[in-house]
């Protein structure tokens, strides 16, 4: 077997925190792309002095974009009068810079016939003029463009300045001149638009930024879903707590990883957007966008938390990403495009908001539409409770919510990673012992309201069970008496001392009566539950074991070892019964508390980190154990030497054979000299030699 060497990588901090180049540079390119598409209208920009359009010639027919051809310059109509013939005749040879060819122009009698031919042959002609001679000193026009607006490769094509303007004035100029009978009369129109700012905003990070700002979040909001399941499924908080690790320990120094990732990416996401010259980012307060992105990604880390509560497998990891981030595609749309924003809605807009991508969503099109144009000033630290010029009639801005007085946008999305933060803890307590089989049942434990269930400092014993307690649901156990004597006579013994409070010197565990009970088939209807056929793992022990000896378990599969073990070890919380290590009850959280830091546990299955070597492994769990850290070297190093894996010290422990991982978890299990050691078939897989030295 080859042994792979090497310390885990970072990839998946250095994906969370570079991630947003990636999308930051799609969206550059995507502003180019929409800059260079409307280029050469004046829509999106504000116009203080335009240029006059002056004498504008008609343009060939293959100008106009996606014309068909053969086509023509224009149609027209009324070739039954000869003086309408020279008009179009002047019309054709006065263009100005370009003579129109007769093969270019098509004439008819009607104005129907015009409409059936451009009917029958569509995009084949730009514009057509409808003549009629009225009298001697009268002849009226009209004309047919199409005014759609196009844009192609980058060019945006204005059809009334560029086709219906030029037939306009050519037409009037060989009607005056005709009228007059002066063909060299002078004629000179000029059209210029009005002054005016830009009559459409658009801003990319505005209308594509909620997306590509979700996705980014979403990067890291399944790396910890998959982390915190797989620690999860692979039992490795469990390892850890068991050695003594306190659960708020252990979430704290998960939240402190997290939000530093957090901190990091939303500084590198605001610099990446400087980097890449947006007005976004380069005209509203670094500040307001810091803490935007800082707080939108810290909502996620914590409803990634929640989240991870209710999932059991760490390969459902992307799928439910991939569904929560579709959710907020959607939902942001709908936050972009038609949420009603106004007072009459306030109630909507609190449930709405609870939801944080949504708010994500308004936030960035209030300081994207500040930054729409070149004038654009942005939002300012010092102005963002105003409404800016570009939303008169506005209900929210970006730190005060007027339907909620003197609540501030921040506060809001802090309010929600509060929430998530409080189910997380609800659901992650609520749903350890009873995850699989999750039924809603008569009576409801109202734990959250407790307060030994935030503290634990009052010694309460640990509740069993999860959301749903169903009396009477569960048939007591048989009270039956030991058959051997032996083990009648030490029943007896432990339940006179436990009767009256006394614990041997020399006995490191008491067991008082201690039971185990695994419910059966979980049957909800109408509010009734019904549980049947309970499996009894362990029922009713009674015995002493002494300090300094070696105790075996021994027994047939399913006779309920590794579940004492477990309830010993407080991996599984007992049903009936109790039982002391050193004094301490492992059904009281502060006696677990005190056991933990005296035990060491072999679990029947490897809990280790692939990425980990065995060094790191042991390592990590002798500062669990609180030991002084001038002696964490030396104390590994002779693990390492008691169980012959000084030679794959920093090899991945992922690349380990079966009986290697073994060895070290029971060199896990010694760490630290405990007073009392667990060990749940520490032997599997390793060969006789290494068997018989360990």
């Amino acid at each position: 077997m080859e042994l792979k060497s090497g310390l885990p990588l970072m990839k998946s901090a250095s994906l969370r925190l570079f991630s947003s180049l990636f999308f930051i540079f799609l969206m550059f390119w995507m502003d180019k792309a929409i800059k260079s598409r409307f280029s050469t209208t004046t829509a999106y920009i504000n116009v203080h002095n335009p240029e006059p359009l002056v004498d504008p010639p008609i343009p060939p027919c293959e100008d106009k974009f996606f014309v068909k051809t053969p086509c023509y310059d224009f149609l027209w109509s009324g070739n039954d009068s000869a003086r309408v013939a020279d008009i179009v005749s002047a019309i054709m040879k006065n263009n100005p810079g370009r003579e129109i060819p007769t093969d270019k122009v098509k004439s008819f009698r009607t104005p129907a016939e015009v409409d059936a031919w451009l009917e029958s042959n569509p995009m084949r002609c730009p514009g057509a003029l409808n003549f009629v001679e009225r009298n001697s000193t009268a002849i009226s026009y009209g004309i047919q463009t199409n005014s759609t607006s196009v844009a192609k490769r980058g060019k945006y094509e204005d059809p009334p300045f560029k086709f219906q303007i030029p037939l306009q004035v050519a037409a009037e100029r060989e009607i005056s001149r005709s009228l007059i009978g002066d063909p060299n009369f002078e004629w000179v129109v000029g059209f210029k638009e009005f002054a005016h700012p830009a009559t459409q905003t658009f801003s990319v990070v505005a209308q594509a930024g909620p997306t590509f700002f979700l996705a980014i979040a979403m990067f890291g909001f399944v790396f910890q879903i998959s982390s915190l399941v797989s620690e999860k499924e692979l039992r490795l908080h469990q390892a850890m707590t068991i050695m003594g690790l306190y659960d708020s320990a252990y979430c704290l120094s998960w939240f402190t990883w997290e939000a530093l990732l957090t901190l990091l990416a939303a500084i590198f996401t605001v610099l990446f957007g400087m980097m890449f010259q947006f007005n976004f980012f380069l005209h509203n307060s670094f500040a307001i966008l810091f803490l935007l992105f800082f707080l939108f990604q810290l909502n996620m880390l914590s409803f990634a938390f929640m989240t991870s509560t209710f999932i059991s497998k760490s390969s459902s990891a992307t799928t439910v990403g991939f569904s929560i981030f579709i959710i907020g595609f959607l939902t942001q749309l709908v936050t972009v495009g038609v949420f009603p924003y106004s007072s009459n809605f306030s109630k909507y807009i609190m449930l709405y908001g609870l939801y944080s991508p949504n708010l994500l969503a308004k936030a960035l099109g209030l300081l994207g539409n500040a930054t729409a144009t070149s004038e654009g000033k942005g939002i300012s630290w010092h102005n963002r409770g105003e409404c800016t010029t570009f939303e008169p009639n506005c209900v929210i801005t970006i730190v005060c919510l007027e339907f909620i007085p003197s609540r501030k946008f921040a506060i809001n999305l802090l309010h929600v990673a509060h929430i998530n933060i409080l189910f997380m803890v609800h659901f992650g307590n609520l749903l350890r012992q009873y995850y699989s089989k999750f039924k809603w049942c008569q009576k409801i434990n109202i734990l959250f309201f407790e307060s030994s269930y935030w503290t634990g400092k009052d010694g309460n014993k640990v509740i069993e069970g999860g959301l749903c307690s169903c009396s009477g649901s569960i048939p007591p156990l048989d009270d039956a008496t030991p058959n051997d004597k032996d083990v009648l006579t030490e029943e007896n013994a432990v339940k006179r001392q436990a009767a009256n409070g006394e614990v041997e010197a020399n006995v490191a565990v008491q067991i008082h009566g201690l039971t185990k009970t695994y419910k059966g088939t979980n049957k909800t209807r109408c509010c009734k539950c019904n549980r049947s056929s309970p499996y009894h793992a362990v029922e009713g022990i009674w015995v002493n074991l002494a300090k300094d000896q070696l105790f075996c378990l021994l027994g047939p599969n399913r006779a309920g070892k590794t579940t004492l073990i477990n309830c010993l070890t407080g991996i599984t919380p007992v049903t009936g019964g109790d039982a002391l290590i050193y004094g301490y009850s492992v059904r009281s959280s502060v006696g677990m508390s005190n056991i933990r830091r005296m035990i060491g546990v072999c679990p029947q299955f490897d809990i280790l980190w692939d990425e980990l070597s065995a060094l790191e492994h042991l390592h990590l769990f002798a500062s669990i154990k609180g030991l002084p850290p001038s002696t964490i070297k030396s104390v590994v190093e002779k693990s390492l030497a008691d169980v012959k894996l000084i030679a794959a010290a920093r090899v991945r422990s992922g690349s380990y054979s079966g009986g290697m991982k073994r060895r070290l978890s029971v060199a896990i299990a010694l760490i630290g000299d405990p007073k009392l050691v667990f060990l749940d078939e520490p032997t599997t897989g390793m060969d006789p030699i290494t068997r018989r030295r360990v």
